[in-house]
């Protein structure tokens, strides 16, 4: 119990967003490794203990088998007297009070301390819980399934598989309690309710069997499940499991009374009606709904919108000798709002020096809040800014983006390049990549608004993870080494609406994307205004 309470002290003062980037993800199994080894040393030296024990154990009991079976007899030898009080007296007490145990412990404990800087804290921990309850809703998986380690969600009254990972686990009752609880503990009792009758489930199946490395047991499960109950207005049920905790711990004094609480609402005249299981609200609730579906289909749009006539692909050169010889193979993907996927942007060895170059950098994205910047749990990820020049990999990325646009990408005219690695469920809601405020951070470059987003997808992702357009209501999946153009102005200048666009969760895969984002000023001559005022 007092390793469990230094353990938890430990990652409580341990700074860190681990799950904010699966490239931290993926660090920490080297962590663990780690530890795995200390354990192991513990172990052997412990196992070594216990047979030091254990030898003494059998000396003593062949003594009493043997050598005292007449008490008398023995006794009258001084020698079997002597060993005898020396036993008693010394080689007991060195047993009993060895400090051997301790230091063994220590070992571990210190080994362990060794490793804290890069161990997750509650943040990571609260945070990778969230990814899971929004994977859970986006992708409306079914809690039930992600617990046996299936990605599955009820079509027509079946359970279907969204995707069938290569590898998986299943998880345990104290798994579910802790996501249950960091619901609970929001709040949010529309998860709490799911992931704790998951975790009662599974408490009640292993019996009373407790293991050390678990938080929770059946009865913190069902207080918090009996409570999240009670506030949805399920009052019956939150009696029910109330009254079953009471057998586990019938002097709980706080339980009898809620036991007494919720017997009094069920007998008073008009007790109230239980409002179910609701989401908690959001701030894209109006696009909530078009929003997950568009992530759902993961590309697979509505027909009438891939069947459009004037969407066609061809070998693009933008009349520049450059691309002669190696043209783009260009994907026009919607007329409006404008965009265009170049296929085979980059090569593999480009996408993983980008990566690289980006790993030192990567700190938590942050989104635009008045004229600051600030992190959002909106925006689920890390990312890098990269300058380069004109013979670095970075500033032959900004040639190649330069000849298939025809536009000033050289800063200030084109932001540094942004990296960007998603975390676990990783995701950016609904946004604008445009400025829709005077006083957003986008204009400090003073060189306009953002009139174009660039954005190369550096890695493949299995599932999930796809660009949604929501009012032009289509979404584009991830493509490797592919990039996705699209205008965010019109040519005068107002911000395109139809641009509003979204990053899906990634349900499986390591996303990595790199974004240019490109300004009005500095292309004058290669993006002119329309004599229009309205286009």
């Amino acid at each position: 119990m007092k390793f469990c309470v230094l353990v938890c002290f430990l990652l409580s003062v341990v700074g860190g967003e681990m799950y904010t980037s699966l490239l931290n993800v993926k660090q920490a199994i080297s962590v663990e490794r780690k530890l795995i080894d200390y354990l192991r040393t513990y172990i052997d030296h412990e196992l070594d203990r216990l047979e030091d024990i254990k030898r003494f154990y059998a000396k003593v009991s062949d003594l009493h088998t043997e050598l005292y079976k007449g008490p008398a007899v023995a006794m009258a030898n001084p020698l079997v007297a002597f060993t005898l009080i020396k036993r008693l007296h010394s080689e007991w007490l060195n047993v009993v009070y060895s400090n051997e145990a301790l230091e063994n412990l220590q070992a571990l404990r210190s080994s362990y301390e060794e490793e804290e800087a890069d161990l997750p804290n509650m943040e990571d921990l609260q945070g990778a819980a969230k990814g899971l309850m929004r994977l859970q809703d986006v992708y409306a998986l079914q809690v039930s399934s992600l617990v046996r380690g299936r990605f599955q969600r009820i079509t027509n009254g079946e359970s279907v598989d969204v995707y069938m990972p290569a590898v998986s686990v299943q998880l345990s009752g104290d798994d579910c309690f802790l996501v249950g609880k960091v619901a609970y503990e929001e709040e949010d009792y529309y998860h709490s309710v799911q992931w704790l009758e998951e975790s009662v489930h599974l408490f009640r199946g292993a019996g009373e069997e407790w293991s050390p490395e678990n938080e929770g047991t059946l009865e913190d499960a069902l207080d918090h499940l009996a409570f999240s109950h009670f506030k949805t207005g399920n009052v019956s049920y939150a009696l029910s499991l109330s009254q079953e905790l009471l057998h586990h711990n019938p002097m709980n004094g706080r339980v009898l009374q809620n036991v007494k609480k919720y017997e009094k609402l069920l007998v008073a005249a008009g007790p109230p009606r239980g409002t179910g299981l609701r989401r908690p609200s959001s701030s894209y609730l109006r696009t909530r709904d078009t929003y997950e579906r568009l992530c759902r289909t993961q590309g697979s749009q509505v027909l009438q919108h891939f069947t459009n006539p004037q969407l066609f692909c061809d070998y693009f050169t933008n009349n520049n000798p450059a691309l002669m010889l190696m043209p783009a193979r260009r994907e026009l993907v919607s007329l409006q709002p404008y965009v265009v996927l170049y296929h085979d942007f980059v090569t593999d060895t480009e996408a993983e020096d980008i990566k690289s170059l980006a790993h030192p950098g990567l700190r938590r994205s942050v989104v635009a809040a008045g004229e600051k910047q600030a992190t959002a749990d909106y925006r689920i990820s890390k990312s890098a800014w990269l300058k380069g020049s004109a013979q670095s990999i970075v500033g032959k990325l900004d040639q190649r983006i330069s000849l298939l646009t025809g536009l000033n990408v050289k800063h200030p005219y084109g932001e540094y390049l942004q990296v960007v690695n998603y975390g676990i469920g990783g995701h950016y809601e609904p946004h604008f990549d445009h400025a829709t405020s005077p006083s957003s951070p986008v204009f400090k470059l003073k060189t306009g608004n953002r009139v174009a987003t660039f954005m190369i997808y550096l890695s493949p992702v299995e599932a999930g993870g796809s660009t949604a357009f929501i009012y032009a209501n289509f979404s584009v999946p991830v493509v490797e080494k592919a990039a996705i153009f699209w205008w965010n102005l019109h040519r005068n200048g107002e911000g395109d609406d139809d641009t509003l666009h979204a990053g899906c969760p990634v349900l499986i895969g390591d996303k990595w994307v790199a974004n240019k984002w490109i300004h009005e000023y500095g292309q004058e001559f290669q993006h002119r205004c329309s004599l229009n005022p309205q286009e």
